[in-house]
Formats: structure tokens, C-alpha cells, sequence
């Protein structure tokens, strides 16, 4: 069985909720402390064995390039400046794994853009993160490498899930299950935004690991909501042909599609930094004394 190199990491949409700071900035670069988001993805991908990560971006992102580009001017600043600290955090940037891009130039659903990487995956499998959520799992393995382990398990594709109360179910795809063993449930599909009954509480976390045969699904999946195709409607029509899986994995996700979640992670990672982490929690203590909260 081939072995998980590659990541596809989707980054074409506008961040409308995010406005008016993404009219000129990827909300993937928003910076949760002092690193951008995108930045968590590609890690989480780099600690699960990923060697190349494919990032489809728009038009107007070439900013994540540049973030994830070697920087001569402000390199040879730093070493001009004996800021060899700083200069060691930009190259490990610049050399974390090896990435390439993809342009979407029209956004027309999560299944769209993984056409983009049809080329880039050949006849691997595949990990895909999308880059609303940024998973915390301490010093444990990262979702994607546990979602990799339950690939080799099980050589089928695999998503990531959690549990989830019903107002999150209704807005994301929600596991039709059959067995279960352990943290691994085969499924015979999934609903997307579920309108009448929920088939479950485990739900879709923006983390598959993908075979190649995605493709071929994909071309033969119909448009959804407003004639969007949606990456998770290939998947549940998959599963009616062959072993398709979710795994409940373990880690602490924040949802970075609304401005409460990038809040949420902000405090709590702030909280985590250690040469910020004190004297922050000084400050919401303080904030607290003074009835601000």
C-alpha cells in the first residue's frame, strides 16, 4: 500500500466574514499570536510524514506565496543585523516542507478545487486539510497523522470527525454510520447541512485522507447548492461502492470561519505561548478585577 506524502491544502475562498480585513489580505494568514493559520495547517501535515503540500489559492493570494518564500531582502537584513534568531524563524518558514501552488481562479465548491491537484496527486493518496479549523492536540500526534494511521489500518478513505452539538451538525456534513471499532466507524455516507433528521453526532472537521479514485467520483458527482460541487457529496457516493471511514480523533478544534473561533484560539494559544502566556493571564485577570467580564 503507497504511503501518505502529499497534503492539499484549499485557499481560494474570499473570507467574507472576515471583511474588510480580507479585501487585502488572505484570512489564512490571519495570525493566531504571531503565526498565520495556514502555518498550523502545513505543520500539522509536515508531523504526519507529508513531504509536499499543494496550496490552491486565487488570484489574489499570491501573499501566501511570498509568506511561504525565501525573503532575500529581509534575510540579508537580519543577517546584516545580527538578528540570527529571527533570521533561523524565517528560513524554517521558507524550508518546512516542499510546496507548490495551484490557481482557482472561479470558486465553485470544495470538490472544484481538489480537481486543481489531480495532476500534483497522481496515483497517491492524499491528505486534504481545509484551513477553517486549527486543531490542538498538544503533545500528542497531529490529526492528519492520525488520520494517516487509520489509513494504513484500513487502506480505504478516511475522515476526520468529532462529536458535535446539533447547531454545528446542521451547518456541516454529518457521518451516516454503520459499525464502529474503537474511533474507527465505517459509514455508509453523509449529509451535508442536514435539514430534517440527524443521522448522527459525528461530524466532518475539514481532514480526509484520499485515493486517487476521488477523482473519477468527483466527475461523476452532480452540482449541489448553488450548483457548487462539494467534495463530501463524491465521498458519501463512494461509500456506496466501497469501504469508506470516519475517525473521532483527538484534539481541541477551533473554528476559524467565524471571528468568535479566531478569537477563542487566539486567548487560549496566547495563554499557551510561554514568554506570553504569564503575563497574558495577568491581564485577563486584571481585565476581570476591573469588571470587564
Amino acid at each position: 500500500m503507497q504511503q501518505v506524502k502529499k497534503a492539499v491544502i484549499p485557499c481560494a475562498g474570499f473570507g467574507i466574514r472576515f471583511l474588510p480585513f480580507t479585501k487585502a489580505v488572505p484570512k489564512e494568514l490571519l495570525p493566531i499570536v504571531d503565526t498565520p493559520a495556514l502555518q498550523f495547517a502545513v505543520e500539522e501535515a509536515v508531523d504526519a510524514g507529508i513531504e509536499e503540500v499543494l496550496i490552491i489559492i486565487s488570484p489574489q493570494k499570491g501573499s501566501i506565496k511570498e509568506y511561504f518564500g525565501d525573503s532575500v531582502v529581509l534575510s540579508k537584513y537580519l543577517l546584516d543585523n545580527n538578528k540570527l534568531d529571527e533570521y533561523a524563524l524565517v528560513q524554517s518558514i521558507a524550508n518546512i516542507c516542499k510546496v507548490s501552488y495551484a490557481v482557482q481562479s472561479v470558486m465553485k465548491g470544495s470538490g472544484d478545487a481538489i480537481f486543481y491537484a489531480e495532476k500534483f496527486v497522481g496515483d497517491e493518496p492524499f491528505a486534504v486539510l481545509f484551513g477553517d479549523d486549527v486543531i490542538y492536540t498538544g503533545d500528542g500526534p497531529s490529526v492528519t497523522k492520525q488520520l494517516v494511521d487509520a489509513y494504513n489500518q484500513t487502506g480505504a478513505t478516511i475522515l476526520g470527525v468529532q462529536q458535535m452539538p446539533e447547531e454545528i451538525l446542521r451547518r456541516c456534513g454529518v457521518m451516516i454510520p454503520e459499525e464502529t471499532n474503537g474511533k474507527l466507524t465505517k459509514i455508509s455516507g453523509l449529509i451535508e447541512k442536514p435539514q430534517k433528521e440527524i443521522p448522527s453526532n459525528l461530524c466532518s472537521l475539514g481532514r480526509f485522507i484520499l485515493k486517487n479514485n476521488i477523482f473519477e467520483q468527483l466527475r461523476e458527482t452532480p452540482n449541489g447548492i448553488g450548483g457548487e460541487l462539494f467534495l463530501t457529496d463524491a465521498i458519501s457516493l463512494l461509500a456506496k461502492k466501497e469501504p469508506v471511514y470516519c475517525y473521532e480523533f483527538d484534539g481541541h478544534r477551533y473554528d476559524l470561519g467565524n471571528k468568535q473561533g479566531f478569537l477563542e484560539a487566539t486567548v487560549e494559544y496566547a495563554l499557551r505561548n510561554p514568554q506570553l502566556g504569564k503575563k497574558f493571564k495577568d491581564y485577563l485577570n486584571t481585565l476581570r478585577e476591573r469588571g470587564a467580564f
